[in-house]
């Protein structure tokens, strides 16, 4: 059994990787900012990543993993977002890791294979239109993972994963008509949409002695928008 600690367990994709882990008889600490959840399975605790500081005194003393999933989705022209606008994201989706990241990294030390898993999406190697203010910050993300991997090597494995769009509650506003869905499903080679199962699988793999050879690396789970033109 493994100890692992999974910032924002409370929905979406963090919430089936909690539910996957738990499946398998791993000890899973969770934390959530709005959405308390209640589970047999699950150690829960409220944590806001924007706090100046934040108390991590609930873990134990050593973790075998960290998977950071809180992010956001804000697709405007370029001309209408603020400054400000990109630094909250920063301050969200790089800083915030960074803090977790920093506030754990002793605890992962003490195990043979851990691990830590961040996220980013396809669309800052492939650039899209209406993504600046989301392909800045998970940019940073994808820089901040290789970095972390050299410097860690080969104590703690780092990994990034950059999905497409997943049916999930940060994306709900994406998906709420068929007609929406149906259109981004066709814009993959796989005609669907991701779903969290899908993202969750790949975390319950990098996190495992499966993956012991796998570090800084980005990885598309994404239908294969990325890479196909079909």
């Amino acid at each position: 059994m493994a100890n692992y600690l999974i910032i924002g367990a409370s929905s979406g994709i963090g919430k089936r990787v909690s539910e996957l882990l738990a499946e398998s008889g791993h000890q899973v600490f969770g934390t959530y900012y709005k959405h308390e959840i209640h589970s047999d399975n699950l150690k829960i605790h409220a944590l806001n990543v924007l706090d100046e500081n934040i108390s991590l005194d609930f873990l134990p003393e050593a973790l075998e993993g960290v998977i950071y999933c809180p992010g956001s989705i804000n697709l405007r022209p370029f001309e209408r977002i603020k400054p400000i606008d990109f630094i909250n994201d920063y301050g969200l989706q790089v800083v915030g890791a960074i803090k977790i990241i920093q506030g754990v990294i002793s605890k992962l030390k003490k195990c043979e294979n851990a691990a830590i898993v961040l996220f980013s999406t396809f669309a800052v190697q492939t650039g899209l239109p209406y993504h600046s203010q989301v392909s800045a910050s998970k940019g940073a993300i994808e820089g901040l993972t290789k970095a972390l991997a050299a410097e860690y090597a080969p104590s703690i494995r780092v990994n990034c994963i950059a999905p497409s769009l997943t049916d999930s509650p940060l994306a709900a506003s994406l998906l709420n008509s068929d007609l929406k869905r149906e259109t981004n499903a066709q814009r993959h080679p796989l005609k669907r949409i991701g779903t969290t199962e899908d993202i969750a699988n790949m975390v319950e793999f990098l996190l495992s002695s499966k993956a012991s050879w796998i570090t800084g690396q980005i990885m598309h789970v994404d239908g294969g928008i990325s890479t196909l033109k079909i």
